[in-house]
């Protein structure tokens, strides 16, 4: 039973504990309607959360439950695992499986996915661990500007430097240096030019790295990043700023500086096998095996074949180290039009043992879009034309006139999901967005209702043909 002791980890004691109620609820701030896909998606996040609270042998057997969504674009699929991981500040990456699916070979170096993924936990990691240094890089780029407008006197030769006039010297030298420090931070020295040596942006010698790329085109970028690094290491560099700007660039460069790379480097791998989310769109494009005999069909049981042993668990060299990918969570979405999941290869099925799928959008589900979320269409065009001093003002009836046509376009054409209200919302916005600046006073304030919409989609909804092409 020894296995099943809680322990309080400490690689998670910073990281959110939700419920899966809870990760729903903040879900569906963002997203309308797609409980099912929600609850799915919850349940797999606080899994992990389950699974890093055990220790022993046992919590290395415990591995992530891979979902498949089915669901038309537009629904929702990848809105869902971006927010997950934007919740949980877990490194999130989108490929298309389809990308693997090249003339001439097959499976385009799946392993690239997990070298990505290390990349984008990095850079993660890297913004959280900048931002605590922050202040104190700050402050060594000022004392730095601040050594380059009044560097500090010699001591004259046969001055003693405990004597009582050199205190002085050294007293005056900090008043003045203060009294600059003030009009520094106040910004009257903001346009004044300086000259700055930015050599020390990449100290010590550059990192080598393991090749991972087993494509030319990727082992040839790795080589030229290698080479660019040794050369600037080298080369002094020189430029020219006003203190704004400087300011900026040598906060940039002490932040680096105060960073430890070995732990930085750590935590990005920690996250990254703990905590990755790939979403692997259009899985569905690679499950036909109807006809085995045509090439197509062989490259798609192809690209399942090098998918899964990543998906089983592999370990593959990045420029953080070796990723184990055991416990990386893969989500897998489609739209399944052509083929089913069970087209996929059976190894490749087990894999991903929950089935997920997506409701099709309703006009009452296009109405909550455009209103409920947090970030809503209406909000983030009322934010925009704002800025020009517009006032947009979205009546009910508005709401239900754009919703009404969006749902109807997706009827008769092609369904792309809540997509369509931004094309129907742009097209209605158009020529306002145009005209916003140049609007005067007593027409700042615009009201999008019913025949405002009609009227500005009236003669594309009359023509059908034209209705294809623009809406």
């Amino acid at each position: 039973m020894s296995d099943l002791v809680p322990i309080n980890n400490s690689s998670s004691k910073d990281e959110l504990d939700l419920t899966p109620a809870q990760i729903v609820q903040e879900l569906d701030q963002y997203i309308i309607g797609q409980h099912t896909a929600k609850k799915a998606v919850a349940i797999a996040l606080r899994n992990r959360s389950r699974r890093r609270k055990l220790e022993g042998s046992l919590r290395e057997e415990i591995y992530p439950k891979n979902i498949i969504m089915i669901g038309a674009t537009g629904v929702g699929k990848t809105e869902i695992a971006r927010r997950l991981a934007k919740l949980y500040k877990a490194p999130f990456l989108k490929v298309e499986a389809t990308k693997y699916t090249e003339v001439g070979y097959v499976g385009r170096d799946v392993e690239s996915m997990i070298r990505d993924l290390a990349n984008v936990s990095l850079s993660l990691v890297k913004a959280e661990f900048r931002k605590k240094v922050e202040e104190q890089a700050q402050q060594r780029a000022e004392e730095a500007i601040l050594d380059i407008l009044i560097p500090e006197p010699p001591t004259p030769a046969g001055h003693l430097e405990n004597s009582l006039e050199e205190e002085e010297r050294k007293k005056s030298y900090q008043n003045t240096r203060e009294l600059m420090r003030r009009k520094l931070r106040s910004g009257k020295l903001n346009d004044q030019e300086i000259e700055i040596d930015t050599s020390n942006s990449t100290p010590g010698v550059p990192m080598m790295q393991v090749f991972g790329a087993t494509n030319l085109e990727e082992m040839d970028s790795q080589i030229q990043n290698i080479l660019g690094d040794l050369m600037s290491s080298r080369r002094n560099k020189k430029r020219k700023l006003p203190i704004s700007e400087a300011l900026k660039v040598l906060s940039e460069i002490e932040a680096e500086k105060l960073l430890d790379q070995e732990k930085v480097n750590k935590e990005a791998l920690r996250r990254v096998e703990e905590m990755g989310i790939i979403f692997i769109d259009e899985i569905d494009k690679v499950a036909g095996r109807e006809n085995r005999s045509s090439g197509i069909d062989v490259s798609r049981e192809g690209v399942q074949r090098d998918l899964l042993p990543i998906v089983e668990g592999a370990t593959v060299n990045t420029k953080i180290g070796p990723v184990k990918t055991d416990h990386i969570l893969f989500i897998a979405a489609g739209a399944f039009h052509m083929s089913k999941p069970s087209d996929l290869i059976p190894e490749l099925q087990g894999r991903f043992p929950i089935r997920v799928e997506l409701d099709k959008l309703t006009k009452e589900d296009f109405v909550k879009i455009l209103t409920a979320p947090r970030s809503s269409l209406t909000k983030q065009y009322q934010a925009l034309l704002g800025v020009d001093g517009v006032q947009l003002e979205f009546t009910e009836d508005g709401i239900q006139e754009i919703a009404s046509i969006a749902f109807e376009v997706n009827e008769k054409h092609e369904n792309i999901g809540a997509r369509r209200l931004n094309t129907i919302l742009e097209k209605v916005l158009e020529d306002l967005s145009f005209h916003a600046p140049d609007l005067p006073p007593d027409q700042k304030i615009q009201i999008i209702d019913k025949k405002f919409v009609q009227e500005k989609l009236k003669d594309i909804i009359e023509d059908r043909d034209l209705s294809r092409y623009i809406l």
